[in-house]
């Protein structure tokens, strides 16, 4: 149909400049007007051929009725516009292509591939399509179905967004943080989140598989809508919970299952509402994490301690469905008795041992051993230990017991005198150091301190553990005993005896001694002498003749400049060793410069002597020749 248009106007446009075919025409087309005319028509030969018509058996009209006929034609078909749907019928199927008539000019291509999801296709099936483009370069008219469903498609979950309504869809693909959806025919996307309302790992479960889903966002701009099956869920889940909890009271008993475990309790599925197992609920005993009752999937009967309508919170219980352990205690446990328990939890004050699920007695540090030094609880018990101990108090009211483990064994204090006399010899096991001394144990419950200062004769130190560690044996004598108190005075360097005495005549100030600097700080250096000793030089005498100080770990001569036997303390001086021998160099130097002088002056004064005397015997000699000459001139006269 296309190409006769096209050739009817080509004819029309070449006849147009002929005048006889014009005026052939135009007596044509005026022939019923001529009619009417009171004129009489002359008949000539062959008035019955048609002379509008030319050589190629083809008709002319004028431009006006060409325009009239145009206009007609043009009306019997459909007008149409780019990217409007229309409906049209399937008029031919090639191999690749199906060929459809919209009713327009000429009729459209649509790819076959477009067409998967129709069975038997035929030709006279009416179909949607979109118009892509009415004509493209080669004059074709260019059709989509697939297009057009989309557009459908988009139309409809816009609907479906706005009235909430539930669609079906089929999973086709999966794809990064989700699974891609096909609902009438268009792509959407589904969160990995929105499958379910409890956490989805393998998304390739679901690939293929026909589901109820909600539009919960579209995005207009770029035709891209997201769905959800966790709200269908959640909705559901939501009716439930309402249901659930209209019904639900304190201390009614339900039964649900685990569906998750955490430090600080268990989350238990009640049928559409979940409750929260707090770990203080579950045993009445202590546990450190709730997996060590309770296991995932594990169907349970709890009670129900509190609930919030407005935050649909429940609080469950487990333990609460069997008696308080303090309630049903053996009849055999009273003070005195003797019970064994698990270290279940330790505070500086002392541990708590479990007798039994739920019920504990506290060891106080006091209770531990008999002897009288400091123990710490953390150092001592560990988590788990068994221990056997004496029930001291128990109150079941209060629910409080006290327990004593030093109280398993006879007071060792009552006989101290017997075994461990003063001035007697022993060796012991540091249990614990303190910046001020030792606490060693002699035997289980007997012990005393070594003093910082009774660790050495020669040696000061910052801190006993500088000495000795914990765990290490030593070597003690008894300096005194405190029965009423429990406390005994160890030392050690007892042991031996006072070095000071014998090596006061060796260090006396004013000697000489090479030492080693072990240590240095801003007011002075600790000097290692011989025979163990140590000594201090202040910082000032550290002063070396080039200017330069003694450093750590540098081997000098050092002065004693200061011994004290009593305090046990010598001070040393470097810098006075060569500020000696200056002093010294100057003395001899000023001595020898003072005789010098002398000698020059005693020189000068001899010498004066001798000029003194020769100078009077001249005097002498001249006065008698002036008065010889004085005679002369008074005899002349």
């Amino acid at each position: 149909m296309n190409i006769f248009r096209k050739q009817l106007n080509a004819d029309a446009q070449e006849n147009a400049g002929a005048p006889e075919a014009a005026e052939v025409a135009t007596a044509t087309t005026n022939a019923p007007e001529a009619a009417l005319s009171p004129k009489v028509e002359i008949e000539t030969a062959h008035d019955d051929f048609d002379w509008s018509i030319d050589k190629r058996n083809v008709s002319h009209y004028a431009e006006a009725e060409r325009v009239k006929y145009d206009k007609v034609y043009d009306n019997t078909f459909v007008q149409i516009e780019d990217g409007e749907i229309v409906r049209g019928g399937v008029v031919a199927l090639t191999k690749t292509d199906v060929v459809v008539n919209i009713g327009f000019k000429s009729d459209g291509l649509v790819s076959l591939n477009e067409f998967r999801d129709v069975q038997g296709l035929k030709i006279g099936d009416e179909v949607e399509v979109m118009v892509v483009e009415k004509e493209d370069r080669q004059g074709n008219l260019h059709l989509s179905r697939k297009s057009a469903r989309i557009f459908r498609a988009w139309e409809r979950i816009v609907e479906v967004h706005k009235t909430g309504e539930v669609i079906t869809g089929t999973v086709t693909s999966k794809t990064k943080g989700g699974l891609i959806v096909d609902v009438f025919g268009m792509e959407t996307f589904l969160p990995g989140s929105q499958i379910d309302v409890k956490p989805v790992t393998d998304y390739d479960q679901f690939v293929g598989k026909t589901m109820e889903f909600k539009v919960v966002k579209i995005n207009e701009a770029i035709k891209n809508a997201v769905v959800s099956h966790k709200a269908l869920i959640e909705s559901d889940i939501e009716a439930q919970r309402a249901e659930i909890m209209s019904k639900l009271e304190k201390g009614q008993v339900l039964e649900g299952v685990v569906k998750n475990i955490t430090d600080f309790g268990a989350f238990m599925d009640l049928g559409g509402l979940d409750g929260l197992l707090y770990i203080t609920d579950i045993s009445w005993g202590r546990i450190s994490h709730p997996s060590e009752v309770v296991k995932m999937d594990q169907k349970l009967q709890v009670v129900v301690l509190d609930f919030d309508d407005d935050k649909k919170r429940i609080s469950l219980g487990l333990k609460q469905l069997t008696p308080h352990p303090w309630d049903v205690l053996p009849e055999g446990l009273a003070e005195g008795s003797v019970v064994k328990g698990k270290v279940v939890n330790i505070e500086d004050y002392g541990a708590f041992l479990e007798i039994q699920p739920g019920v504990e007695g506290l060891v106080h540090v006091s209770e531990i051993t008999w002897a009288n030094t400091p123990i710490n609880a953390k150092e001592f018990f560990k988590l788990g230990d068994e221990y056997e101990a004496k029930v001291v108090t128990l109150d079941k009211d209060a629910r409080k017991m006290s327990l004593s483990i030093k109280q398993m064994s006879d007071d060792p204090w009552s006989t101290i005198e017997n075994k461990f006399p003063e001035n007697s010899k022993h060796k012991g096991l540091v249990k614990n150091i303190t910046p001020y001394g030792v606490f060693v144990e002699l035997e289980p419950g007997i012990g005393g301190m070594i003093h910082i200062s009774d660790l050495s004769w020669l040696k000061r130190f910052n801190h006993p553990s500088d000495y000795t560690k914990v765990g290490e044996q030593i070597d003690i004598i008894i300096l005194s005993i405190d029965k009423e108190n429990r406390k005994l005075q160890l030392g050690h360097k007892q042991l031996e005896e006072d070095p000071w005495n014998a090596l006061e005549d060796t260090f006396a100030v004013g000697t000489l001694h090479e030492g080693t600097v072990t240590r240095k700080d801003d007011k002075g250096a600790l000097v290692q002498l011989p025979y163990g000793l140590e000594g201090f030089a202040p910082n000032r005498h550290l002063n070396k003749e080039d200017g330069s100080q003694v450093k750590a770990d540098e081997t000098a001569q050092f002065l004693v400049i200061e011994f004290d036997r009593n305090e046990k303390r010598i001070v040393l001086s470097h810098a006075r060793i060569w500020e000696k021998v200056v002093a010294e160099e100057k003395e001899i130097a000023k001595k020898e410069a003072k005789a010098e002088s002398d000698n020059t002056k005693k020189a000068v004064k001899n010498i004066q002597a001798k000029v003194e005397k020769a100078t009077l015997g001249d005097l002498g000699a001249l006065a008698e020749i002036k008065a010889k000459l004085k005679e002369g001139e008074g005899e002349n006269q």
